[in-house]
């Protein structure tokens, strides 16, 4: 394999899934150079655990890793301090020292289900900034205008809707630049909303002398609900430290389209492999990615054993009566309210859609919620179809 090919390989990868690469040429000469990069990502403990949602980052972090590189994560217990201001409407109160440094150590451990541990650096901000005198906050807070800080969107809406910005809101994204200086990041990576803050690292390390890092997002991974960002308070989630059937099961009440975005942002999959995933069946594709997620956190065995749970509990709960019927295999997905009603399990095609809205109607024990699903049936394939609480039928398709 060539370097430039290995290159090539190496941004393939690391730009999956991503948002924003500035730049996707300046991170290919950084690679080219064959040195190992400073990968920097920060994460305020504002809370005491980690989902999946934490988890899109902190794989991007580990696929740096995968490829030599130098990962720092970097507990922000001097912001946290502060308090974030990404995405708030309002002010938030800013944390006790005792709280930051209690939801510190519990990142300390759960990052380490996705992080080589002997690869990895924890840092605090607060080694830098605690010892910061007053000259010195003056001196940097003068390398940024006041306009600068009011272009970002979460400030100008603020303003717009007369809701007030305290002043210690403004040095929020100061002080996340100065972390990129202080460790002298070549790369930053955080999620999509913080583009802002992660963009004045690259200013203010130009101001300081350093190359600038390139700036690499991710995008917020979507919840269960299918609708909202993961949250633990909209309780749409999944932990790092929850038990192997609870993750198993969650990640299986998932919709297929979702699904496949948390193929993309969950494992370290390419998109060709993704593509070929989705000319199988759907079912067995959930059931995969079940399985990769419980891995991750419990590893291998723990994954295969909630799958069994899982079939035990749902695919093969109460079905042992279902009556076997063949059905012909379809040219390419047809909607499942057709098959519904070609085989009676429906009056019409009205009532399907009515019944399906409802999440009256599942395939192999998963919940189907959307109307307009389509679904392929191919020679060979065994289907498990319930419709309401009496109607079970095992399709055994012919071809």
């Amino acid at each position: 394999m060539t370097p430039a090919a290995s290159t090539d390989q190496a941004l393939e990868l690391l730009l999956k899934g991503t948002i924003t690469c500035h730049s996707a040429d300046q991170l290919k000469a950084k690679l080219a150079e064959g040195r190992p990069l400073r990968i920097k990502a920060g994460f305020d403990p504002t809370a005491p655990d980690l989902h999946l949602g934490h988890g899109v980052l902190i794989r991007k972090m580990a696929q740096f890793q995968k490829l030599g590189h130098e990962v720092t994560f970097l507990i922000g217990d001097f912001t946290g301090l502060i308090g974030d201001p990404t995405g708030k409407k309002a002010t938030r109160p800013p944390l006790t020292r005792d709280e930051v440094l209690a939801n510190a150590e519990t990142y300390k451990h759960q990052v380490f289900k996705l992080l080589d541990p002997a690869k990895t650096k924890i840092r605090f901000n607060s080694e830098w900034f605690g010892d910061l005198k007053g000259e010195q906050w003056i001196r940097l807070a003068s390398r940024f205008t006041v306009a600068q800080m009011l272009e970002r969107n979460d400030f100008q809406k603020r303003l717009g809707a007369n809701e007030p910005i305290a002043l210690h809101e403004l040095l929020y994204p100061i002080v996340q630049a100065y972390d990129s200086v202080a460790l002298q990041a070549d790369v930053e990576l955080g999620g999509n909303d913080q583009l802002f803050n992660l963009m004045q690292g690259r200013i203010l390390q130009e101001a300081s002398g350093q190359k600038p890092q390139v700036v690499l997002t991710v995008p917020l991974l979507v919840g269960l609900d299918g609708t909202e960002k993961m949250s633990k308070s909209l309780g749409n989630y999944i932990g790092f430290l929850e038990e192997p059937d609870a993750q198993f099961g969650k990640a299986m009440s998932i919709s297929d389209a979702l699904m496949w975005d948390w193929y993309l942002l969950l494992t370290d999959m390419l998109p060709a492999e993704i593509a070929a995933l989705k000319q199988g069946h759907p079912m067995d594709a959930k059931k995969g990615l079940a399985k990769r997620i419980v891995a991750d956190f419990h590893g291998q065995e723990a994954a295969d054993r909630a799958l069994e749970a899982w079939i035990r509990r749902f695919s093969e709960r109460k079905t042992d009566d279902a009556p076997e019927v063949e059905v012909t295999a379809t040219e390419g997905e047809v909607p499942l309210t057709r098959l519904l009603t070609d085989r009676g399990l429906a009056p019409s095609r009205k009532e399907a859609e009515r019944l399906i809205s409802q999440g009256a109607v599942s395939l192999d024990g998963e919940k189907i919620s959307d109307p307009s699903f389509r679904l392929a049936l191919k020679a060979s394939m065994e289907l498990l179809v319930k419709v309401g609480k009496l109607k079970l039928e095992r399709w055994k398709v012919k071809p």
